[in-house]
């Protein structure tokens, strides 16, 4: 029963936690590259400023602004609860797109500087300034051999940074009322229902260590020196 009532609420908690990192890393590389792009200047500042405002505000209270801005104002979207797979993808997905965005928000603002740092390092190396000599814009040299160096450490973080949104939806999950394992914890220690939440904490741990496996299998298709080495 309880690894059956597990796998019921991971099809809520995963989806989030996806959902999340995928909104997560898509803000953190556009907003990363472009202040990076324009080091020391009014961009790059504009990014790091609201980075900083990203890292000091909590998910939960993150949260409740978005429920009051697009729910219960603009009422695009639901306050709370979720639908079911079985009412079809887009409204599952509709019901995490909150949720998602407020774990994704402080995730975001950090990746963005991870990003930004590792960008400048690599726009500083000899093969980046070799491809400028050949006659690539700084853009081109950016796109075409910065990159993707610089996606070495971001993957490291990005791994890391997957257990922060999984501990993240135990209050997220609580806030918008999702049927997740962040919630079904809450509720053992409420009940203090010690199997499951013994069950569910080593569940959690082994989606860490997967992902953390998954991240250094990626190192061999990003850095090809990897490849050469083995």
């Amino acid at each position: 029963p309880v690894a059956e009532l597990i796998g019921h609420r991971l099809k809520v908690t995963i989806p989030l936690a996806v959902l999340s990192m995928v909104i997560a890393v898509g803000l953190a590389l556009v907003l990363g590259v472009y202040a990076a792009s324009r080091h020391n200047r009014i961009g790059d500042f504009g990014v790091m400023a609201v980075t900083q405002i990203g890292v000091a505000i909590p998910s939960f209270w993150l949260g409740m602004l978005l429920i009051l801005l697009f729910s219960l104002t603009l009422r695009w979207f639901s306050a709370g609860g979720f639908p079911g797979w079985e009412a079809g993808m887009w409204p599952g997905l509709r019901a995490l797109i909150l949720p998602a965005a407020a774990l994704a928000i402080a995730q975001a603002a950090v990746l963005t500087r991870v990003v930004r740092a590792s960008v400048l390092d690599v726009l500083g190396e000899d093969f980046v300034r070799t491809a400028r000599a050949k006659g690539l814009t700084r853009g081109q040299a950016l796109r075409r051999h910065a990159l993707r160096n610089a996606l070495i450490p971001v993957v490291t973080v990005i791994g890391l940074q997957f257990a922060h949104l999984l501990a993240g939806t135990i209050v997220i999950e609580n806030v918008f009322s999702l049927p997740g394992l962040g919630r079904l914890i809450f509720q053992s220690i409420n009940q203090r229902d010690l199997m499951v939440i013994k069950n569910v904490v080593v569940f959690l741990a082994a989606i860490v260590i997967t992902v953390n496996f998954i991240v250094d299998l990626l190192y061999f298709a990003i850095d090809p020196r990897l490849r050469h080495a083995s």
